[in-house]
């Protein structure tokens, strides 16, 4: 079963699956330089996976043969993710001078305590945070477990692909990894910033704060960009493919943008500006000082711009890739169309480098 930290990787392709697709990434890195060798992103067939868990193994794997094939890879080690809704998450304390073998048995032992399945069902990792601020002598250990189906079926999905899965992450985990990369933009002199992550995908919307790097909330909703390919279905008469399609590549009737596009922008600032509000709501904080976006839904032109005009808060597109190389295989302007829905894929190929 590989670790939800595992550290000790070569390169690895970061593998995100999501509802509508799977996004492969591969990186290199020199000094402190990161270079794009190669990605790709292939669309799933509609239920091939359903609130980010995977119902058709085959289908998901089709589509990460096809990916393979497109970005022209010859990578066959993968970091893959589950969605933080399906981990467990705890920090304990434990003495300071255990080993990682003594932590490993004695979590093992006692961790009925903090998981609500039975053991033989989780898949269990940990990892040291550094010395307790409380008790002198011990350290913070974050516990992770997730149930072993969802570690096994993204491990079966890969191996029909010709891959294997030597690192299973956290979907939260990968995004802090990405937000290395843009925090240099957004860190002001009164650090640490507050910075709010809205990550729109096809069928649900997750809102990730940091603070100082750190995430310290996160939420899911049922809404995404999914609806807006189905008001484009229902007033054009279009099947489901081809209303995506048009929404990607253009070509729809001139009212288009006041009668389809224009109300759901809308709708999406008001599910952000909920979103933002039950964060508020929790008490420690009033405001967030960036909006970055994030997911396919995120390059809808002018959204940034909609979202900072309506809630008064500075928002921008999420670009993890601003400064990096690209390789001869790697088309520059298909990458820009790309990069919101990367940010995950991303962070899971910064795993090589750890």
């Amino acid at each position: 079963m590989p670790g939800l930290f595992n550290k000790k990787t070569n390169t690895l392709l970061g593998i995100d699956i999501s509802s509508t697709s799977v996004k492969l990434l591969e990186l290199s890195r020199q000094g402190g330089h990161y270079r794009v060798e190669a990605y790709a992103v292939e669309s799933l067939p509609v239920g091939a996976v359903i609130e980010k868990n995977i119902v058709e193994v085959d289908a998901v794997a089709q589509a990460l043969t096809r990916a393979l094939l497109k970005a022209r890879t010859s990578l066959k080690k993968a970091a893959v993710a589950v969605a933080g809704s399906a981990v467990i998450t705890k920090t304990i304390e434990m003495d300071a001078g255990l080993g990682d073998d003594e932590m490993d048995r004695q979590l093992k032992v006692e961790a009925d305590q903090y998981i609500p399945y039975p053991l033989d069902e989780v898949a269990i990792d940990f990892e040291v945070q550094g010395l307790s601020a409380r008790n002198p002598g011990r350290v913070d250990v974050l516990l992770a477990a997730c149930r072993k189906e969802n570690v096994e079926v993204r491990e079966a999905a890969l191996a029909l692909a010709g891959l294997t899965a030597r690192v299973v992450d956290v979907e939260a985990y990968a995004l802090e990894r990405s937000y290395e990369l843009l925090s240099r933009r957004l860190e002001a002199a009164r650090e640490p910033v507050t910075v709010a992550v809205m990550d729109i995908g096809a069928t649900m919307t997750t809102l990730s704060v940091l603070r100082g790097g750190r995430t310290i909330y996160t939420r899911e909703q049922l809404f995404g960009g999914r609806q807006l390919t189905e008001d484009i279905q229902r007033r054009y008469g279009l099947t489901m493919e081809q209303a995506g399609l048009a929404k990607k590549n253009g070509g729809l009737p001139n009212d288009y943008v006041s009668e389809v596009l224009q109300p759901f922008c809308e709708l999406l600032v008001q599910q952000v500006s909920r979103s933002l509000q039950q964060f508020f709501a929790c008490g420690q904080y009033n405001s967030v000082d960036h909006i970055l976006l994030a997911g396919g839904t995120a390059s809808v032109p002018g959204l940034d711009q909609l979202i900072e005009q309506r809630l008064g808060t500075a928002t921008q597109v999420a670009n993890p890739f601003l400064g990096m190389s690209l390789s001869g295989k790697v088309s520059k302007a298909a990458l820009v169309s790309d990069m919101p829905a990367l940010l995950i894929a991303c962070g899971l190929a910064m795993r090589s480098f750890d």
